[in-house]
């Protein structure tokens, strides 16, 4: 094991940075060179088809067959142009990655000739497998049938290999047979319509000119990179995304000296190839740097429209895995893949705008314009108050749970941070006197809207313990793992505001009905008491703090740890009429979506305790009592030559070494134990509360005496890469 962990130390020291070829000319030149832009359409297209497709995706109507077929054929011309022999339907499972099966453009005619084919069909569905993938229930294993279906407001791609060759992959949604949702895409589309409608409605009583509202998301993404010698050295890394063992560095992240710091050369030579492939296919990646730990980085992209930003994350994340295979690194994308440092996020970054190019989010020097700014902002405080454990239960995940709460990462009170000055603004609102308008009186100008902007000039610094912090014009989710597919909490986000706008514009109807004069006082009267009934979320402290814990408590706020009971909140009573009422997705959808959580739960734990079992028993306690053995031999020496005192602080050590042995040994043993008992048990939720409660309650005992023994025995052969040398990349 030694020789193993020594020769990975030098070849990963020894690595030659790849030269990496730059495109010629600016990157406005080959930026989405890869990918059947709206401009590749309108060139291939005749100016009908590209017409009626263009309006397909404005309206969301079914393409026409005779179009389909024109586009089939033209992105099969260009996508063969470009080196790609096959195409697919990339689509997005309930795994949480992505998933797509190829097939060949080259077919046979029935005269046996060799023809290349794409047909408009093969282009808008295509069928695949509804029970090998995650279902909740919905199938059983014998029901294959599922279908994939093109989704035109994502634009295809070509992937390519290693190779050279290259996958024309069409992204789509996924149903099964019945016609039930099983993947992330399609409840974000339907999240995304009913929020266009009810947001719109809202906004139309400020401005009559909009017509549609769009969601816009921009996804930063940190990660670790681990050199491959090393990665592949550490089964644990392997096979759980997180070292479950190792001692802490003598150095970590406590100087400082590693976020924002020089970005190393081998590191940059990566950042640089992935981008200029994810420029290609139409990713527009903007932002490099050092995150906090040592090892970890982050990459982050301008905003897009929600769905395409979603669609675009999960790809970034795996151009990322492909390209760090040539430059002989792993890129780690666990939560908390090292103890003692921080983990990662995928901080969501989101915001609402208008076709009249309008953020709703962003204040405006018009006293008009600042009361629709103040109606959305407390319609969303509003919506995630009411629905916080909802939002918490789309981050909880085995590896977010080690990550929330931590010194980096929001805990898991969902809390909302404004800053003081809007803050201040929303309490000026909630305590103001109702006031009357005369006729002829400027509204806004009495009703103190005219100084918000000035206020906001002024604004309080982020707070990066808030798990959703208004940014001054848009809202950052940062309790999102950075494993995750920001499709699910960005359409759980996305329902639950289009819910509360449109509560609101019932309430602003009925009362414009008795009072048609008065629309900024009914504003600010239904405004003032939404600002009563959610202030409780709002917090503008220190989130990581034991009195915010105490003090959320006291206001009622939920602070749920563990993510059995956290997952909880998708089949609530509440949830379930809402996403119905929606039509976001049904009960059936939902609890299957319960019920795919947690067994994605339980496997993983099942999966680090079988693991810590393994590296525990048979690689470190074999490797303790081998080492005990020539103490012994050493003490006994010492003892035969009457040396009985020099040889008590062996006997000391010895000792010390069979107590944590024994300590290992037994609760293996009885993790073991715990786990067949878990695994006995046929109701899901007991299974994942004995997982989460009893077989996890042993984790942190044997690596307790782990650790201590790493720092008594000194042998060539102790299993454990330390953390010192998979950190720091030269």
């Amino acid at each position: 094991m030694s020789e193993l962990r020594w020769k990975a130390i030098d070849v990963a020291q020894n690595r030659v940075i790849p030269v990496i070829q730059i495109p010629e000319g600016k990157v406005t030149d080959f930026y989405g060179i890869h990918t059947f832009t709206d401009e590749a359409m309108k060139t291939l297209l005749s100016p009908d088809a590209y017409k009626k497709v263009s309006n397909a995706i404005k309206t969301g109507d079914n393409i026409e067959g005779n179009v389909a077929d024109e586009v089939a054929s033209a992105m099969k011309s260009w996508a063969i142009s470009k080196g790609a022999t096959h195409y697919t339907h990339w689509f997005q499972p309930l795994t949480g990655g992505t998933a797509e099966k190829h097939d060949a453009f080259f077919d046979i005619s029935f005269d046996g000739h060799a023809i290349e084919k794409f047909k408009g069909s093969a282009l808008v569905q295509q069928e695949s497998d509804a029970s090998s993938l995650p279902n909740g229930g919905i199938r059983e294993t014998f029901e294959a049938r599922g279908y994939t279906v093109w989704d035109p407001n994502s634009p295809a791609f070509i992937s390519y290999n290693s190779s050279g060759t290259g996958t024309l992959c069409i992204p789509s949604i996924y149903f099964s047979y019945t016609g039930e949702l099983l993947d992330a895409k399609t409840p974000l589309l339907n999240s995304s319509i009913v929020l266009d409608k009810a947001a719109t409605s809202v906004a139309n009583i400020f401005d009559r000119n909009v017509e549609k509202v769009t969601a816009t998301c921009g996804i930063e993404q940190e990660y670790f990179l681990v050199d491959k010698a090393l990665y592949h050295s550490r089964p644990d890394l392997i096979m759980c995304g997180r070292s479950v063992f190792g001692h802490s560095p003598a150095k970590g992240q406590q100087l400082e000296d590693h976020y924002f710091g020089s970005i190393p050369p081998r590191i940059n030579a990566f950042m640089v190839d992935f981008e200029i492939e994810a420029l290609k296919i139409g990713i527009p990646v903007r932002t490099r740097h050092n995150e906090v730990a040592p090892g970890q980085f982050e990459v982050a992209p301008t905003f897009e429209e929600i769905n395409l930003a979603c669609d675009h994350n999960i790809l970034l994340m795996d151009v990322m895995k492909k390209t760090a295979q040539k430059h002989n690194f792993e890129v780690m994308f666990h939560e908390k893949p090292f103890a003692g440092i921080n983990g990662s996020g995928k901080h969501n970054n989101w915001s609402i705008k208008t076709d009249t190019g309008v953020n709703l989010l962003g204040p405006s020097t018009k006293p008009k314009e600042s009361l629709r700014f103040v109606t959305f902002l407390v319609n969303i405080v509003k919506a995630v108050h009411d629905h916080a454990d909802m939002l918490r239960a789309t981050v909880a995940t085995a590896g977010n749970e080690h990550r929330l709460g931590a010194n980096e990462a929001p805990p898991a009170i969902i809390s909302v941070f404004l800053g003081t000055a809007m803050t201040k603004v929303l309490e000026d609102i909630e305590n103001k006197e109702i006031i009357e308008i005369e006729k002829g009186e400027n509204a806004y100008i009495k009703l103190g809207l005219n100084r918000i902007p000035s206020v906001l000039l002024d604004n309080t610094d982020r707070n990066r313990t808030s798990p959703f912090a208004f940014t001054g014009n848009k809202f950052e989710f940062r309790a999102v793992g950075s494993s995750a597919n920001s499709a699910t909490p960005m359409m759980v986000l996305n329902t639950i505001v289009a819910k509360q706008l449109e509560s609101f514009r019932k309430e602003y109807d009925l009362e414009r009905e008795k009072d048609p004069s008065k629309k900024e006082g009914i504003i600010l009267k239904i405004l003032k008491r939404y600002i009563k009934e959610s202030k409780n979320i709002l917090f503008e402290g220190n989130g990581y703090s034991k009195e915010w814990e105490d003090e959320a408590a006291k206001r009622g706020l939920s602070n749920i740890k563990d993510v059995p009971k956290a997952l909880e909140a998708y089949i609530s009573d509440q949830t379930v009429e809402l996403f119905e009422n929606m039509k976001v997705l049904n009960k059936r959808e939902l609890h299957a979506r319960y019920e795919i959580r947690l067994e994605n739960y339980i496997k993983k734990i099942q999966i680090e305790s079988r693991v810590i079992g393994d590296l525990a028993q048979n690689h470190v306690v074999s490797t303790a009592i081998k080492y005990q053995t020539r103490l012994v031999q050493t003490a006994k020496s010492l003892i035969d030559m009457e040396m009985k005192e020099e040889a008590e602080p062996i006997l000391n050590i010895i000792r010390e070494i069979s107590k944590h042995v024994n300590v290992i040994s037994k609760n293996v043993k009885d993790m073991t134990e715990a786990r067949k008992k878990a695994n006995n048990e046929e109701e899901i939720k007991e299974k994942a509360n004995i997982y989460s409660n009893e077989v996890r309650s042993f984790f942190d005992v044997i690596r307790k005496s782990v650790d201590k023994l790493e720092l008594i025995i000194d042998d060539e052969d102790w299993p454990l890469t330390k953390y010192r040398e998979l950190l720091y990349i030269r």
